[in-house]
């Protein structure tokens, strides 16, 4: 039976332990060490964003620094992952060529999740892999997973909630809330669990890591030896931890462009969230900057810079755009599970459109803050009807949970139906999600062709599908906010209990008008 090496490189500062991912990868693509099995853990809470993520957009950065919890840059793809010092990562780190790593990246991911959860189950929980990345007990995650490559060799990662502080991570982290709408969940809280919360109690990390070695024991059909990190390895360590422990490498990969220059776009598709920013030289119609991040997850790991490095500098054209994206596809045939070509097109013509609202009195900053449903922005002509949440009405208000405004001059909602009569548009209040999806049914039964509105853009996120699937072309105002997805009250607001008051954007939603009705 074959040996794999299995070390335990204990509780490590975050800058360590992602240094430490390269060095064991580095290594392994050059056959300098055998096929290993790593566990490794945090001597602090930890932040890490995703390889191709923001960390100033996915992360509360005061909030972390103010908490002592480091953040961090994973070499892997996907989300933002909150780590308390409980929490136990394993790794494998292989030869793409061993029999045993499947060709296809979704098989790969069955069976790295199939062997985590296979160990799980050796401490008494039903754990199972659900596609695309995570090991779920009762649908409830308690690991998520994701790999990278370098040269030949594979890099994949696992986290198990041990002990998990979910009220800690709502903290730290920016939430994707327009993930919570396909795992069909009610909050967060509820998407997750723990080993303490299924076991009643708290096993030991040994008791962790040995259920977990069965697990890749029996799936790989090998058998494991311990030993330490070699004096290469320690000594390649210690020549990365200054690039890993530098804020260039934390924050300036995916520093996100600054927003007065830049054309902006949020797209969910099935593989997660893309976030595209783009900078025009508006004089040449050139791309001069350009950003692509998401939860994604990309193969090779440098797929996303290459492809923002084929887009700088082109025509900033729809259909050039497009040639190019596609020119890459085919000539790489890059491996991002959920995201293909189209959904990368149309996030990036998305941010192109609205450089043609900059000639009708909107600036860069505008643009921000509007988002198209169905059609593109110039195509919403004449809009008869003006959507608005409740939560902009004052909390103590006798119209908040009912439809209706008096006009009392108290709030933003009755400056904004005053400003929809002198459009003369109707106007609504919707009060919770399922008026909201009755209201444009019946809005467009009864033949009204556009609408406009205003949302949070977390909001526009999760349900983008949901005004696709019905149908009505309109444009929607981002409210200003706390709005109820910073505050972690979506499910209060979802049904009308939402206790905080937002405010509209009354000057754009002004622009917007006139430019419908110019």
């Amino acid at each position: 039976m074959e040996t794999w090496r299995l070390i335990d490189t204990g509780a490590r500062s975050a800058a360590e332990n992602m240094a430490l991912d390269e060095t064991l990868l580095e290594l392994r693509a050059e056959g300098k060490i055998p096929a290993t099995l790593r566990f490794l853990q945090f001597s602090r809470p930890s932040v890490l964003v995703g390889h191709h993520q923001s960390a100033r957009e996915e992360v509360r950065v005061d909030y972390c620094r103010a908490k002592g919890i480091e953040i961090n840059r994973r070499l892997t793809g996907g989300g933002a992952l909150y780590w308390g010092t409980q929490e136990l990562g394993w790794e494998v780190y292989l030869s793409k060529s061993d029999p045993r790593v499947p060709g296809r990246i979704e098989d790969l991911y069955r069976v790295m999740g199939e062997a985590g959860a296979q160990g799980l189950r050796h401490l008494g929980i039903h754990a199972h892999f659900r596609p695309r990345n995570d090991i779920e007990v009762q649908g409830r995650k308690i690991s998520g997973t994701g790999g990278t490559e370098l040269s030949g060799a594979i890099l994949f990662q696992g986290t198990i909630l041990v002990d998990f502080d979910v009220d800690e991570m709502l903290r730290a982290l920016r939430i994707p809330t327009e993930k919570l709408q396909d795992k069909e969940i009610e909050s967060v809280k509820e998407r997750v669990t723990c080993l303490r919360w299924e076991l009643g109690r708290t096993p030991s990390p040994q008791t962790i890591k040995a259920a977990l070695t069965r697990g890749f024991a029996q799936a790989f059909g090998v058998c494991f030896k311990n030993q330490p990190l070699t004096p290469e390895e320690e000594a390649l360590l210690q020549r990365k931890l200054p690039r890993f422990s530098s804020p260039d490498y934390v924050f300036g990969e995916r520093h996100p462009l600054p927003r007065r220059k830049s054309l902006t776009s949020i797209l969910k598709a099935p593989g997660g969230m893309i976030r595209v920013s783009l900078v025009i030289d508006t004089r040449t119609r050139v791309v001069s900057q350009i950003l692509i991040t998401g939860d994604f997850f990309a193969y090779p790991r440098r797929t996303i810079f290459d492809l923002e490095s084929r887009l700088k500098n082109s025509k900033a054209t729809p259909t050039h755009l497009e040639a190019i994206v596609h020119s890459f596809f085919t000539e790489n045939k890059p491996k991002i599970p959920g995201v293909n070509e189209r959904h990368l097109i149309q996030a990036l013509e998305e941010a192109l459109q609205k450089m043609d609202l900059l000639p009708h009195g909107f600036d860069e900053e505008d643009t921000h803050h509007l988002f198209p449903v169905l059609k593109r922005f110039e195509a919403v002509r004449k809009p008869q009807v003006l959507l608005l949440p409740y939560c902009a009405k004052e909390i103590d208000c006798f119209y908040r949970t009912k439809e209706g405004c008096d006009v009392c001059g108290r709030c933003t909602v009755g400056d904004a139906v005053q400003l929809a009569q002198s459009f003369k548009m109707d106007s609504f209040t919707i009060q919770n999600y399922e008026e909201l999806e009755s209201t444009l049914e019946g809005l467009k039964r009864s033949g009204v062709e556009t609408f406009v509105g205003s949302c949070c853009e977390p909001f526009y996120g999760k349900h983008r599908p949901d005004f696709e699937r019905i149908g009505l072309p309109g444009i929607l105002v981002d409210v200003e906010r706390s709005t109820c997805y910073d505050l972690g009250k979506e499910r209060e607001a979802f049904e009308g209990r939402f206790e905080n008051q937002t405010h509209l954007n009354l000057p754009l939603l002004r622009k917007v008008l006139e430019y419908t009705h110019g």
